[in-house]
């Protein structure tokens, strides 16, 4: 009976050691097949693979935010505002529904983790990782990875006599090489470039985390704004810097960054953190390449700068394309500012700013209308051209530059149209005519605008010009029931919502349409803009 039982209990081990073994081949395979489904879903699908990825920490921070106290007021703060602000905070959008303050310390610090993770430098690194992987996944025989130098036949290889060097192979490196095709790519080129935009994101958050707070410690203004709010040095000097980075937004006070309009030398210190984080990302991130270069003598970093087509990362570009991109930032910043100082100057949002004060924020608003979304004034105030040109701004992608075509490749009959190429460059988009259209008639009905807002609002005059552009005739019309201000004297009219404009207004209307009616001779503008 005992013996019986031993044996059984023999038999019972070496099953489960059977089972045990199966089970984890099955689960060690189960594993490689998952990260191997992974891979090819992010090579084949980045669309899919990035919805997956901020679905995924959106619903993460969620629930931590959900498990985190508030600041004082436990019952504020729903989970449909938690999951809003989750979401828009990974997708750097800095959209919010509730105020910043009621957040505690250790949900800003958590909102700062999602700012980071969701910014564009930390998944370009993501993307790297995965276009790495690629290569990894290939058996060496069918890896389509180059050394640093390869081997090339001589030209020479085919002639006789003496003095041929047939069979002789020459050493070049790989910078030298015109790529035919793109994915003749060194694996280490790319695992070159992870590590630079690792070297950018932290040089970029940390240092900007340093200034910030040192900016802080040193002006006694600063520091009792945060004192009266209760935030920490600490907490905001990162969370700002992350944010203004990563063109999120948030700030952790609720005025955003009116209450420190005053704080000039604060808003220089973010206005290039803002830059580097998203228009000027592609210049920054070739200058620190060209920094490594110079430190390490890798060649990788040599074919990086010669072939930064050949990575298929969009924020690798070439020198010109860079000083073109540099151009056209800086051309749009100084066009919001001009405009923002001449139609604001006067105004009651900064009537407590100095000269030089309402300068500063003139730039830093203008710098904030691209993508970035700190403010010091309320927007509401403002008149409806900037609000317009916001709208234009905050519609162009951050790599909008003016880049007149190349003309290396056209033949010499080609050649000779050169002038007529040249003019094409400076012509704009339909698009951008209206935008310009819309913005003059803001400026010359801005009174009516002000007094009359229900008639006069940017949505009529936009459906007024586009009326007039495509020489359609629809209008909305005027009407006195909308008139705040009831007036005896108006009457309605059947003629369009131009009638009511001023002189000037109907002038630039009048130019309009003149214009739509010519348009077909510039259905091909805007081809030296490079939106990507």
């Amino acid at each position: 009976m005992v013996h019986g039982l031993l044996v059984f209990l023999k038999k019972l081990r070496t099953f489960c050691t059977y089972l045990a073994t199966k089970l984890f081949s099955f689960s060690k395979s189960a594993q490689q097949s998952m990260k191997y489904s992974l891979q090819f879903i992010c090579q084949n699908n980045p669309l899919f693979a990035q919805a997956i990825y901020f679905t995924s920490i959106s619903f993460a921070g969620y629930a931590a935010l959900k498990v985190l106290k508030p600041r004082e007021k436990p019952n504020t703060l729903n989970d449909l505002d938690l999951l809003f602000t989750s979401v828009s905070a990974s997708t750097v959008s800095s959209m919010a529904t509730v105020e910043m303050e009621d957040f505690s310390s250790t949900q800003l610090w958590l909102l700062t983790i999602l700012m980071l993770v969701g910014g564009e430098v930390f998944t370009s690194m993501l993307g790297l990782y995965f276009t790495q992987a690629k290569f990894d996944t290939k058996g060496s025989a069918d890896r389509r990875s180059y050394s640093a130098y390869v081997d090339i036949e001589s030209s020479n290889s085919t002639k006789s006599g003496p003095n041929s060097t047939q069979g002789t192979k020459v050493t070049v490196p790989l910078s030298e090489l015109h790529l035919q095709e793109k994915d003749q790519v060194e694996p280490k080129a790319i695992e070159s470039l992870g590590y630079a935009l690792l070297v950018y994101l932290l040089v970029t958050n940390f240092g900007s985390s340093l200034v910030i707070y040192l900016y802080l410690i040193l002006v006694p203004d600063a520091q009792g704004v945060l004192n009266r709010k209760g935030i920490g040095f600490v907490i905001f000097s990162v969370f700002t810097a992350i944010s203004s980075v990563g063109n999120c937004g948030f700030t952790p006070v609720n005025e955003n960054m009116v209450i420190f309009q005053k704080n000039t030398i604060l808003l220089l210190l973010i206005i290039p953190q803002i830059l580097a984080g998203n228009t000027l990302l592609a210049p920054c991130l070739r200058l620190v390449v060209w920094s490594l270069k110079k430190i390490t003598g890798k060649e990788e970093y040599y074919f990086i700068l010669e072939h930064p087509e050949a990575i298929r990362c969009k924020h690798l570009m070439s020198s010109k394309e860079c000083i073109y991109l540099i151009l056209t930032v800086v051309t749009f910043i100084i066009t919001q500012a001009i405009l923002f100082c001449s139609l604001e100057w006067s105004s009651e949002a900064l009537q407590e700013m100095n000269s030089y004060q309402k300068i500063v924020g003139a730039f830093f608003m203008s710098t904030n209308a691209r993508h970035a979304g700190e403010s010091i004034v309320d927007l509401s105030s403002l008149p409806s051209v900037i609000l317009v040109l916001y709208t234009i701004m905050m519609y162009l992608p951050g790599y909008t530059s003016f880049l007149p075509k190349d003309d290396e490749h056209h033949s010499k009959a080609e050649m000779k149209g050169k002038r007529k190429r040249l003019l094409e460059n400076w012509i704009f988009s339909q698009l951008s005519y209206l935008a310009i259209f819309v913005m003059l008639i803001c400026i010359t009905e801005r009174e009516a605008m002000t007094t009359d807002p229900l008639n006069f609002n940017v949505f009529s005059i936009l459906f007024e010009v586009v009326s007039a552009y495509g020489n359609v005739g629809f209008s909305v019309s005027y009407s006195c029931k909308r008139l705040l201000n009831h007036d005896v004297h108006c009457k309605d009219a059947s003629y369009g919502f131009v009638g009511k404009w001023s002189d000037k207004g109907k002038v630039i209307l009048i130019i309009v349409m003149v214009f739509g009616r010519l348009k077909t001779f510039n259905m091909k503008g805007g081809r030296a803009w490079k939106l990507r």
